[in-house]
């Protein structure tokens, strides 16, 4: 008798079974900044176009899909048609297109009553309800676990008695999970880092990946013992110029490299082939965890610092050694943050802890897996 695949390998279906008829999804995304938005939505989108869903994301501005993922604007992704949204328009009449099942607003951007009529009324085609969805950000804060899965009953304005649900993503059992591609595992075991290492250039020091806001601890982190002979890969834009800005004369065993800006599955190698990685945001953080390498999470400043606690939270859920934490930490800026030197030890120390809480990850359902139970469950499957 053998036992259950990992949750790493188990196939998706679709909502009722291998043999059920696809569901309409309509994905809807507001670039606001920094690719973050509309990197979560894609890998979403191509996530349920892979498992044989019909997928229609409508985005405001698509643009960064022309180097994030080539040919989605093209309808070259099986599965997945890529629409405009015309959301500064707000009387803009709603498409003329068949009804969908789910409708999903990502990062809780408003979509229209009208076009909510008209692309989801309150049952489909096939008799069964359809579902709304609110997709949220990701934190490790303890109110996500009570938040995932909730009701938002709309109480006023022509969609009253329509209820909207909260879907939080999260790092534990009881919430969303994390989006991770069904041959995720496959792919990382099939790669080839030092084949990988040797299409960029020759070096023997350790690599660092750097993709990130302004980081005001880049200076420090430059002059650390273990990074004393780094290769730095620098992502293009924003990151560049924070390093252009803020990089201080790099030690002499060291040099610096940008690189242009690719496609989400060449990012994500990327990360496989670096001993440290330096992330932002939401989207870079889930696969800097899958890559199982050191890495330290840049999370958007706020004004208000509710970045610090949501950086706390994380750490909470995040067992790795105090040095790491106390780097992740000066990393954002918090006051006092006083770290020690990174050694060859203590970031070998890191690859350890990474390793651990990418297997802890992995032993989960991945986000699809849970949101399509989710959307089974409110369509009275």
């Amino acid at each position: 008798m053998t036992g259950a695949a990992p949750a790493s390998e188990r196939p998706r279906t679709s909502p009722a079974g291998p043999d059920a008829p696809p569901l309409t999804w309509d994905v809807f995304c507001h670039v606001v900044d920094n690719w973050g938005d509309v990197g979560v939505c894609w890998r979403l989108c191509r996530q349920l176009g892979a498992a044989g869903q019909r997928v229609r994301l409508w985005i405001d501005d698509a643009t960064a899909l022309d180097w994030m993922a080539p040919g989605a604007r093209d309808g070259r992704v099986p599965g997945v048609t890529v629409h405009d949204w015309p959301r500064t328009q707000p009387d803009a009449p709603p498409p003329s297109l068949p009804p969908g099942n789910v409708l999903i607003e990502a990062f809780g951007c408003h979509v229209p009553d009208a076009w909510v009529a008209a692309l989801l009324p309150p049952t489909a085609p096939d008799g069964r309800p359809t579902v709304w969805l609110n997709l949220e950000y990701l934190s490790a804060e303890p109110w996500v676990a009570r938040s995932h899965g909730l009701p938002s009953p709309v109480l006023h304005g022509p969609l009253t008695g329509r209820t909207k649900w909260f879907f939080f993503p999260g790092f534990t059992p009881d919430t969303g999970g994390l989006l991770r591609e069904a041959d995720l595992t496959a792919r990382q075991a099939a790669f080839d880092a030092p084949a990988w290492r040797a299409g960029i250039t020759r070096h023997e020091g350790p690599w660092v990946s750097l993709f990130c806001y302004e980081p005001a601890a880049l200076p420090r982190l430059v002059a650390q013992p273990a990074l004393a002979d780094a290769l730095w890969l620098v992502a293009a834009g924003r990151s560049a110029a924070a390093w252009t800005a803020l990089a201080p004369p790099l030690p002499a065993g060291a040099r610096a490299q940008v690189l242009a800006s690719v496609p989400q599955p060449a990012f994500d190698e990327r990360l496989w082939a670096c001993d440290l990685n330096l992330v932002r945001g939401e989207d870079s953080l889930v696969r800097a965890l899958w890559a199982g390498q050191p890495f330290l999470w840049q999370l958007y400043p706020q004004d208000d610092g509710a970045h610090f606690d949501k950086l706390e939270a994380f750490l909470r859920w995040f067992d790795g050694p105090p040095d790491w934490h106390a780097w992740m930490r000066a990393w954002n800026g918090a006051p006092d943050a006083e770290p020690p030197p990174l050694t060859p030890q203590r970031l070998a120390a890191w690859c350890e802890a990474a390793q651990a809480a990418r297997a802890q990850l992995l032993a989960q359902d991945d986000l699809l897996t849970r949101l399509i139970a989710f959307v089974q469950r409110r369509r009275g499957e």
